[in-house]
């Protein structure tokens, strides 16, 4: 039997005093899981915090140099207190001052499998093989203990094998897998603060974001002819066709231009990244403009830039996309704008643990015949079902003519649990306005009334991201709502476009804020 979680953490939390340092005490265990994390930690001195998620705790060593490809090199890997899970998704900045104070970055994640049957003995033993799939590493490695005493000493290689790469250094990859961003980045405008003193869902705080483009860099946007080369964020991207126009213009508006939907993006990036980071992305892509058939685009085209971060699906069937681009920067929204990815639908789960969600989703359909009002009466009634199961989500107008409610969740459950839970969700609630709602397939045989649609719940499929653009004239947007909006008389699923979201955002903030780093545990119906 496992080691109580509790217990394995005594000596990480009697190494420190609580009352100065700002890292977690450490809550209650999760479910068992295979996540591994290795954490560019910038304190007294550089090293790299290589992590593997074991029996409700993060194994941990410490290693000078960091992990390498190279079977031929052998790095030293201090074996130390084991860390509560809540440190696996951290990236942001230790005060100074503290135990372990300065800038930490996520530099790789992704899942672990152990080759001995009970890896915690072969820990014990002092030998551990294991496999790595991450964004960075992977393939077979090996942790051998070479001696005990005051500082546990081992040694952490990789074997020769298909991913093994001579020479290869970790730090020529100095990029966080989460943001994007380098140690100096985070230290300059750290995405959080970590307080101890808080539960472990609430310890990370956000305080500054990916940072939106400088005036500088928009005004270089603008300058640019039809076509050219544009910094931003540290990235040069080739532009073209900036003149296009994808969007006719709406009623009483302007046509938007592919220059436009690139200024959007960027400009919006900071409220919108938090939802597609360490996501598969699946795009949406009008390289014509709206007014010709759109496509959807998975696969990461040839012509991608190095630089880009894709997670690869080793599941994929032949025919299959295999390689997906993961939108963890401004940069990156930028060159999907340039692309024609009009939008963008970000997976439910992240790439290092695709069988677990993290968000469950709800989506009023409106049939031919469904008011907009008759819409919100079904949103409201989520809300007083949230409120009755007491879980926090959040509603966002579509775009369009709906409106999807959105509710976090630990990834504790398979899509096959989450889409049964929103199921019985929905058709309660489609109990208590029956004349509104149908459960029927397809439209035709609706009678004009709305669905309740809880399949969207499933492995790589998608409902368009918040803050992303719909392929329709103006350019409307996805935008998140608090629920108190519902009851505004000039609510419109298409209230907003492009053009005024930025200012909706400087001016109220990003509603779904609230839901980031929440992770809820569905309760039994």
């Amino acid at each position: 039997m496992a080691a109580d979680p509790a217990r394995k953490l005594r000596r990480y939390q009697e190494m420190r005093d609580f009352g100065r340092t700002a890292e977690p005490a450490g809550g209650a265990a999760g479910p068992d899981g295979h996540r591994f994390v290795v954490q560019r930690h910038r304190a007294r001195r550089l090293h790299y915090d290589f992590r593997l998620e074991l029996d409700g705790v993060l194994v941990s060593w410490a290693v000078p140099k960091g992990p390498t490809l190279d079977p031929k090199a052998r790095r030293l890997a201090v074996h130390v207190e084991d860390h509560p899970i809540e440190y696996a998704g951290f990236e942001g900045v230790i005060p100074r001052g503290e135990y372990g104070g300065g800038d930490v970055i996520v530099w790789d994640r992704g899942v672990w499998r152990p080759v001995e049957a009970d890896p915690a003995r072969a820990i014990e033993a002092g030998t551990l093989h294991f496999d790595l799939e991450g964004e960075k590493l992977a393939g077979r490695f090996v942790l051998v203990r070479t001696s005990r005493g005051e500082k546990d000493q081992w040694f952490l290689l990789h074997k020769q094998d298909e991913h093994a790469q001579a020479g290869w250094d970790a730090e020529d990859h100095p990029r966080s897998v989460k943001s994007g961003r380098t140690n100096d980045e985070v230290a300059a405008a750290p995405d959080a603060l970590w307080h101890g003193d808080r539960p472990a869902a609430e310890a990370e705080e956000p305080v500054g974001g990916w940072q939106a483009p400088a005036e500088d860099e928009l005004a270089a946007l603008d300058a640019l002819g039809a076509k050219g080369r544009w910094s931003v964020a540290g990235r040069e991207l080739a532009l073209t066709n900036l003149d296009k126009v994808l969007f006719p213009a709406a009623e009483g508006g302007k046509p938007v231009t592919k220059r436009d939907l690139i200024r959007y993006y960027v400009t919006a990036g900071p409220a919108m990244l938090p939802y597609l980071a360490s996501r598969p992305l699946n795009t949406h892509r009008f390289p014509q403009g709206v007014t010709e058939p759109g496509f959807w685009q998975k696969e990461v085209p040839r012509h991608a830039p190095d630089w880009l971060t894709t997670w690869r699906n080793e599941r994929a069937e032949p025919g299959e996309s295999q390689r997906y681009v993961v939108a963890d920067s401004v940069a990156t929204l930028a060159w999907l704008a340039n692309y024609g990815a009009l939008e963008l639908h970000a997976w439910t789960s992240r790439a290092a643990d695709v069988d677990h969600p993290t968000w469950v989703l709800f989506d009023i359909d409106p049939g031919p015949e469904t008011t907009f009002e008759e819409v919100l009466e079904l949103a409201r009634l989520h809300r007083t079902a949230l409120e009755h199961l007491g879980l926090t989500g959040r509603p966002k107008v579509t775009g369009q003519r709906g409106i999807q409610v959105w509710v976090p969740i630990a990834p504790h459950c398979t899509f096959e649990q989450t889409r049964a839970w929103a199921e019985t969700v929905s058709r309660t609630i489609g109990r208590v306005l029956p004349d509104l709602v149908s459960w029927a397939w397809t439209k035709d045989k609706r009678r004009g009334r709305a669905r309740l649609d809880y399949t969207q719940n499933v492995l790589n499929k998608t409902l368009v991201a918040p803050y992303s653009v719909r392929p329709r004239p103006g350019g409307p947007v996805s935008v998140p709502l608090e629920w108190d909006e519902l009851d505004d008389p000039d609510l419109a699923p298409d209230r907003w476009t492009i053009r005024d979201v930025p200012a909706r955002l400087a001016e109220r903030g990003d509603p779904f804020s609230v839901l980031l780093g929440l992770e809820q545990r569905l309760p039994g119906l």
